[in-house]
């Protein structure tokens, strides 16, 4: 019987010692994603506002980018795979056109979820909130939603989750070539490792090492 728990015991250790695999808990996307800095590399997120599990994801998500190394930068991009993701999709967008994406990004996250004031697929709620909220006149607000800039983005965001080859959020993408989550690693912890072993692979490979 100890025989049997100490092989056991080896095994459970292996298994959690062992690195991500590809077409396991991580995979390479369906198109390479230009990145903003190729110097650097990039840790992207790809989230939606009604996401339960990305709103679950992002106080760890919170504390694992303020320890990011220097030579590497993250950013957001709204998941907009179909019509009814598009309004959330434009508040976010809208927030940076107002310079109030750290002011509301993780209140807006709690009047959807928990609260449950918002509905993210509403367009008027959203721009409603965020006049109450931001303290803004809400013309204002309606010209950042409408935008031709808002808009491009969109667009963009839309482009880059079909790239990714993502099949739903959160999703992290790493230098643009390799992308993960939360379903595909076993857990919004062990997301956050998976991109810690990405990033580390891909530095390797910047620098000229063995992968």
């Amino acid at each position: 019987m100890k025989k049997l728990l100490a092989a056991l015991m080896l095994l459970v250790s292996a298994t959690a010692m062992a690195d991500p695999q590809l077409g396991n808990e991580f995979n390479q996307t369906a198109k390479t994603i230009k990145t903003d800095n190729p110097a650097k590399i990039e840790v992207l997120e790809i989230f939606w506002y009604g996401c339960p599990h990305c709103y679950h994801l992002e106080p760890s998500l919170t504390t694992w980018v303020k320890k990011l190394p220097q030579d590497v930068y993250f950013k957001r991009v709204p998941g907009v795979p179909r019509p009814d993701w598009a309004p959330a999709g434009k508040a976010f967008y809208a927030l940076e056109a107002l310079n109030l994406t750290e002011k509301l990004h993780n209140q807006l996250f709690d009047a959807i979820h928990k609260a449950r004031s918002v509905n993210p697929t509403v367009e008027a709620q959203l721009i409603d909130w965020i006049t109450k909220q931001g303290g803004q006149d809400r013309k204002k607000v309606e010209e950042a939603f409408n935008s031709f800039s808002t808009n491009n983005n969109v667009v963009r965001a839309m482009n880059t989750f079909r790239d990714s080859g993502a099949t739903g959020v959160p999703a992290i993408i790493i230098d643009g070539r390799y992308i993960t989550s939360s379903s595909m690693a076993g857990g919004n912890q062990n997301v956050l490792k998976v991109a810690d072993y990405l990033i580390e692979n891909v530095r390797k490979e910047k620098s000229g090492g063995v992968k």
